[in-house]
């Protein structure tokens, strides 16, 4: 891929976001959005680095330099949004009639917030 517009339209799509939420959370409106995407606009350095920050990459990988997000000097940490759907989906990767499902759960939704609390 040396597409950065795909590049960026990727990341999203990634993480289920639309153009519009994006946008929101970059300070943007969503048409901006689907001008960069779309190759349209350029992105500014300032908006390249809202994206990587934001998707936890380098800069090479969003300009297409390598086909690795974290670039060459960079220690890949992915983001993970803490919501009910994250949740649910613990458990239901539980067996219910396992007598360590319980335990199990609770130290994974524990570390997902301790991880969370690091980041913010």
């Amino acid at each position: 891929m040396n597409d950065i517009g795909a590049r960026m339209k990727a990341l999203r799509d990634g993480v289920g976001l639309s153009q519009k939420e994006l946008g929101a959370k970059f300070g943007v409106t969503g048409p901006s959005i689907v001008r960069y995407e779309h190759n349209r606009a350029e992105a500014t350095y300032g908006m390249l680095l809202k994206y990587a920050d934001y998707f936890d990459i380098s800069l090479d990988y969003l300009l297409c330099r390598t086909d690795k997000p974290q670039g060459k000097l960079y220690d890949f940490q992915p983001k993970v949004e803490h919501s009910e759907d994250m949740k649910l989906f613990i458990d239901m990767c539980f067996d219910p009639n396992s007598p360590m499902s319980d335990k199990l759960k609770k130290t994974l939704l524990e570390m997902m917030t301790k991880e969370g609390d690091k980041k913010s």
